[in-house]
This record gives structure tokens, C-alpha cells and sequence, in this order.
């Protein structure tokens, strides 16, 4: 069982255009609605690749019931604490001429302390325990910075195995309770570091240094170039086969979802890797805020070259 934790959930709205035209009236071609934010993320690929998940987050607001309704469409079990304020609405607009997109995101709800008390109870008290809790994403607005500490500790001292994805400072405060996963992207370790990391010698540097701070599993995240992870033992790069990218929207929720479900599942890290590169790349075949989808990370799975780098 693979909890997640999302606390600034967010339902996406993605439309597409021919051609994006600043100052014009542009009609859009077609409307995709999603239950997004990170960890929603993560529980919607784990469901897809046939594992068991629940997913925990702050929602409220007309906005927050076709979340939920979108989430029972896809049949994902979840346990949402009620907030007053209406859940964030993201927009993603997809130009088919040009095949960018631009993205328009919320900061997301102001969360009362009881609010945030609700939740943190309903994490402390989960059963049956899972195997991990996922912890991703940002946090809006009335939440302290070191909340991902504090929840990272509490469910460590309940026998639960822990991950986090998230950035900047919640992400720095996170890591101070030594979660078993972390994966941040390149840039997002070059913040948390305070340092370049301009070729593959410094990224595997940064995840030996992360690791020796008592992080089991370091996994950074290099767009279409895959991944480099660390453990205590070993530093593996897992590369994806080269693919046309339609959009990149949830690829590293879908990376964290396939390195997580396969830990959990007790198969070692060079799979778990695997897994984790065919997923990402996989969820960039799909359009707009669509994930992964199962049938293309199999297909994807043999194509992954995983290779050591060296020991630690």
C-alpha cells in the first residue's frame, strides 16, 4: 500500500489551440479536467500499474467535488480532510503549432490551523499502515515550512516508510528528517545544495553527499536523459529510450510512483529504476495532465538501459 500526502491539491484544466496568439481571441480544440498536485499524482499511476494506493490532501469548494468525482472516475481510493477555501485551479494551454506549453498555476488556499490539524490526526491514526507515505508537493498558504519534517518524523516513529518530492525550502526542511526516498530534479538539488551541477560527475556527487545525510534512496531526476540514484552501496543511471514528448506535465510524479511501488513490492533498486525511467517517460507520451499509462511503461521497460557508476 502506497499513501500519498498532497497539501495543495489542484484541479487542472487543460485546453489546446492551434496556435496561441497573444492579444487575440484564441477558441480552444478540446478540454481535458484532472485531479492534480503532486501526490494526487503519484496514487493516480500507482493505481494504473496495478498497485494499491490511497490518497491523502486538504479540498474544498464546488471545484473540490468534481475533484473527488474525477478521482472516483478513476477509480482511485482517496481520504480528503474538508477545507473551507476552494481547492487551486490550474491551467495548462497547449499550442499544437508549436507544441509548447504555458502553464498557470495557484498558490493555492489559505489552510486554518484546524484545518491542517485534521489532516495531520487522519495521517497519525492511518490503517491499515502502508508501506510508504508519498509526501509531494507545494504548500499553500497558513501551512509552517517544516511541515513535511514534522509529518516525516511521525510517520517514521509509526514503523512507515517515507518519501518526499517537493522543492525549495520544504524541501530543505523535509530532508532534515531523513526520509527513505528523496528525488528532486537537477535543479531543484542545485537549490537545495547551493551548487552547479552542470555534468553527471556533479549530479552523482550531489546524490553520494545527499545519501551520506542519511537519505537511503537519492534519486535525481534529468528530464530525457533519466535518472541518477543512489543508495548506500551503489550510484545507478537508468536511461529511457528517446521518445516524441507530448507533453512533460506529471513525468516525475509518474518517476516517483514507479521507483516507490517497486521498493514497496520488495524488488531491488536497479528495477525499481527501471521501473521509475519507463514510467516518467511514458507519462510524456500522453497529452496535457494525462499520466502514464500502464501498457506504455511495459512497453518501455525493456528499452531502459540501467547501469552502476560506482559504489559508495
Amino acid at each position: 500500500m502506497i499513501a500519498t500526502v498532497t497539501l495543495n491539491p489542484s484541479l487542472d484544466k487543460t485546453v489546446t489551440v492551434d496556435e496561441l496568439v497573444i492579444d487575440e481571441t484564441n477558441r480552444w480544440t478540446s478540454l481535458r479536467r484532472d485531479p492534480g498536485g503532486k501526490g494526487i499524482n503519484v496514487s493516480r499511476v500507482v493505481h494504473e500499474l496495478g498497485g494499491e494506493t490511497i490518497a491523502y490532501g486538504l479540498i474544498g469548494g464546488i471545484d473540490g467535488k468534481t475533484f473527488k468525482h474525477l478521482l472516483r472516475q478513476q477509480g482511485v481510493p482517496f481520504d480528503l480532510t474538508s477545507i473551507r477555501e476552494d481547492v487551486r485551479t490550474n491551467f495548462i494551454i497547449t499550442d499544437l503549432k508549436t507544441r509548447r506549453q504555458t502553464r498557470i498555476d495557484a498558490p493555492g488556499p489559505h489552510i486554518s490551523r484546524h484545518e491542517l490539524d485534521n489532516l495531520i490526526n487522519r495521517i497519525a491514526n492511518i490503517k491499515p499502515k502502508p508501506d510508504f507515505i508519498v509526501f509531494a508537493g507545494s504548500v499553500p498558504p497558513g501551512i509552517p515550512d517544516d511541515i513535511y519534517r514534522r509529518l516525516i518524523e511521525a510517520a517514521k516513529n509509526n514503523g512507515i516508510k517515507t518519501a518526499l518530492d517537493s522543492d525549495e525550502k520544504w524541501l530543505k526542511e523535509g530532508i532534515k528528517a531523513k526520509p527513505n526516498v528523496i528525488k528532486p530534479n537537477v535543479h531543484e538539488a542545485e537549490e537545495l545544495l547551493e551548487t552547479e551541477l552542470a555534468n553527471e560527475e556533479a549530479i552523482v556527487r550531489a546524490a553520494k553527499t545527499l545519501v551520506n545525510q542519511g537519505i537511503e534512496v537519492v534519486a535525481i531526476s534529468r528530464g530525457k536523459d533519466g535518472l541518477i540514484v543512489a543508495t548506500g552501496e551503489n550510484v545507478l543511471k537508468a536511461v529511457p529510450p528517446q521518445v516524441e514528448i507530448h507533453s512533460t506535465v506529471g513525468a516525475g510524479d509518474s518517476t516517483v510512483a514507479g521507483l516507490v511501488l517497486k521498493l514497496s513490492q520488495g524488488y531491488g533498486i536497479k528495477e525499481a529504476c527501471r521501473w521509475a525511467a519507463a514510467a516518467g517517460t511514458a507519462a510524456t507520451l500522453t497529452p496535457g495532465t494525462e499520466l502514464c499509462r500502464r501498457e506504455d511503461v511495459e512497453k518501455l521497460l525493456p528499452q531502459v538501459k540501467v547501469e552502476q557508476l560506482s559504489t559508495m
